[in-house]
């Protein structure tokens, strides 16, 4: 084989294990006009009992709808989110729903509106995948996976305080 037949393989290879690579990186659901795009959480260490998801919603329909809440056989409760700079301390509080405003996005990300897992039954490792199921006031429910993934990996978030420290 000449050596541009073979750089040609090659280059052929490495670009068809990036896209199968960014399949797999990026995952998205869809329930009636709700798009959910990569969930994804934290890997969390042994004893920790609460961990966060992220993920954004995208409503692409003419009518607003509300996340209203989740559920995973992974933890004991699964909890709406907001985080908030209240002068110089971060507070986080748990929420009834979550607005996602027709034609809108909402992202749910470090620092900001996150699903916390309450109660987790065992760690969150790097790899995992793990059964969430979204509830939305007009769309229904749908089961989603939450992937664990290193933070350094999504290095397009925001960076934010270590989000256990400050829950009040």
């Amino acid at each position: 084989m000449t050596a541009p037949i073979r750089r040609f393989h090659l280059t052929l290879a490495f670009a068809a294990l990036t896209v199968v690579a960014s399949f797999a990186y990026a995952h998205s659901y869809r329930i009636a006009e709700i798009e959910i795009g990569h969930p994804w959480a934290r890997p969390t260490v042994s004893g920790q009992q609460a961990g966060g998801a992220f993920l954004s919603l995208q409503n692409r329909g003419s009518s607003a709808d509300r996340l209203i809440g989740a559920s995973s056989p992974a933890a004991d409760a699964v909890e709406l989110h907001t985080m908030s700079l209240e002068g110089n301390v971060m507070r986080m509080r748990q929420v009834d729903a979550i607005d996602v405003p027709p034609g809108q996005s909402v992202k749910l990300q470090p620092g900001g509106m996150h699903l916390m897992f309450q109660g987790l039954k065992a760690p969150m490792k790097l790899g995992d995948r793990i059964p969430v199921t979204l509830r939305f006031e007009r769309a229904g429910e749908v089961a989603v996976e939450v992937k664990v993934e290193n933070p350094s990996n999504r290095a397009k978030e925001p960076k934010a305080p270590d989000e256990h420290k400050h829950h009040h």
